[in-house]
């Protein structure tokens, strides 16, 4: 048994939500999303409550049951509060900026990484060496993190690089004589 899956998801007030065959459909404050469940699960909605019940005993249908409760979850928390991921870029030099519709970063190459922010997530720079996203679907919010992380990881020596905030980087001693 799933302890996770076991629990019900409620939904909010200020919050529509509905359930349309596998078709999870949320509107908030925030925006509107909308998830389509796997075939090994049964979604079904009842006194303001969403459950997730497994289709069958499969381990494929038990694995699916509290991970579709989990993204059935975040689309209510998406839709009310937002989804925030704060990356700090360290290093001589290197410092970002919000121009327009782009995110340009000068992480020590030769040309500067224009970064085009994706439709429904916003970015802010409060300070050159800080990056803030956010939007209200949890999957694109740390997607664009990954990939603003991936043009510069944090290298081990020291520890240069764009990193999570409050990631700890591995530090390895240097050469010695």
């Amino acid at each position: 048994m799933s302890r996770i899956g076991k629990k019900p998801v409620t939904v909010p007030s200020g919050v529509t939500a509905s359930v349309d065959g596998q078709t999870v459909k949320v509107k908030g404050p925030k925006g509107a999303l909308q998830l389509v469940v796997h075939d090994d699960v049964v979604v079904a909605m009842d006194k303001g409550m969403v459950t997730i019940d497994p289709r069958n005993d499969s381990k494929r249908a038990r694995s699916m049951w509290g991970t579709y409760r989990t993204l059935v979850s975040n689309l209510f928390t998406g839709v009310t509060k937002g989804f925030e991921e704060k990356l700090e870029i360290t290093g001589v030099g290197y410092r970002a900026a919000v121009q327009g519709k782009n995110l340009n970063l000068q992480l020590g190459f030769s040309h500067d990484v224009t970064f085009p922010i994706p439709e429904g997530i916003a970015i802010a720079t409060p300070k050159p060496t800080e990056i803030n996203i956010s939007g209200i679907d949890k999957q694109t919010v740390g997607q664009v993190a990954a990939e603003i992380r991936g043009y510069r990881p944090p290298e081990p020596y020291k520890g240069k690089g764009v990193k999570y905030a409050g990631e700890y980087i591995f530090r390895k001693e240097g050469k010695k004589k």
